[in-house]
Parts: C-alpha cells; sequence; structure tokens
C-alpha cells in the first residue's frame, strides 16, 4: 500500500499547527521525563549464580611446608565425618602489573610462587556448625608429623550484599606451632 502526500492530515489552520506541535512536544517531554524519572528508582540487585565449594582448605605456611610429605585432613560436621589424604599443591601470590610506567594503577597480574603448600577436604555439604579437625601426616624422613586438633566455626559472609545467599568458608593454617583457623 502506497501513502500519497494528499493523504496525509495537516492541520487547516495555523492555530491548528500550533496545537499538533504544541502536542508533539508535550508528548516528547512527558516520555524524556519518564525515562530520566524511572533512572532514578531503586534498581534490583542481582545476585551471582555461583556458590562457594563445600570445602575445608588447610595450607601450610612457607616455613613448614618444606618438612611436609603428606597430610591427612579429617573432619566432622554435624555428625558427618569425611577424610582424605590431601593433593597439596604449591601456594602462590598474586604480583600487579603496571600498564605503562606513568600508570600507577595496575593493569594485570602474575602469580609468584611463595612456599605454601595448600590442599582441600570435600565435604559434601558446609553448614556454620563447628567443625571438629584432625591433621596428621609424614615429615620428608617418613617419621609422623604431631596430631593436631581444632575445633572450629566456619565463617559466614554475604559479599554480595545483604540480599544475597550467605557464603560459608572453613579455612585452616598448619605451621610448626600447630592448627588454627584462617
Amino acid at each position: 500500500m502506497c501513502l500519497r502526500v494528499a493523504d496525509i492530515p495537516f492541520p487547516a489552520s495555523p492555530a491548528g499547527l500550533f496545537s499538533s506541535m504544541r502536542r508533539l512536544w508535550t508528548a516528547i517531554a512527558l516520555t524524556t521525563t519518564a525515562a530520566l524519572w524511572s533512572g532514578c528508582e531503586p534498581q534490583a540487585t542481582v545476585c551471582p549464580a555461583i556458590a562457594m565449594a563445600p570445602v575445608v582448605s588447610l595450607t601450610i605456611t612457607a616455613d613448614y611446608a618444606p618438612t611436609v610429605k603428606t597430610i591427612h585432613l579429617k573432619a566432622c560436621q554435624d555428625g558427618k565425618c569425611h577424610e582424605a589424604d590431601l593433593d597439596l599443591r604449591p601456594g602462590s601470590v598474586s604480583i600487579p602489573q603496571p600498564c605503562a610506567p606513568e600508570t600507577e594503577r595496575p593493569c594485570s597480574a602474575v602469580a609468584s610462587p611463595d612456599g605454601t603448600r595448600y590442599g582441600f577436604l570435600n565435604m559434601g555439604t558446609l553448614t556454620s556448625s563447628p567443625i571438629d579437625a584432625e591433621v596428621t601426616g609424614a615429615d620428608t624422613n617418613g617419621a609422623a608429623l604431631p596430631v593436631r586438633t581444632l575445633i572450629f566455626t566456619p565463617k559466614s559472609a554475604k559479599p554480595w550484599g545483604e540480599q544475597c545467599q550467605t557464603t560459608v568458608t572453613a579455612s585452616l593454617l598448619l605451621d610448626a606451632h600447630g592448627l588454627r583457623q584462617s
């Protein structure tokens, strides 16, 4: 279907033209105001669809790690016990890398070994209830390490705000002096 210029309704008088223009500008003003006003409304917060792994993490300090060959971790929570020989991995720290000499903010980072070693014990489910942990193992000469025990409460946090899910973490630190929560 074709539209001819003669088919477009135009106001018959200049007063009608001004009335049509006034309505057009009023509509534009109302639409713009509505668009800007809606930008001032509180925005809904989106929570990430991720969860923390239900693990107890164990880090061996840099000064103690060279003497440790194997670690066995047993952790009991809510009447359920889990235990395993941990797969110990080398720890690292992030070293910021600058973008350019004139920039003070880092643009990237590289991992640098820090001498620690770490491992994880899968708990299946991790709650904020106390955990009874026991660490055993062997040193590099094959001798048994001292048995270390600790009852601790995992840490709960809301890193994405009050409206989002609570995260629960259970982290331990082992050194020559014993076992503690980190």
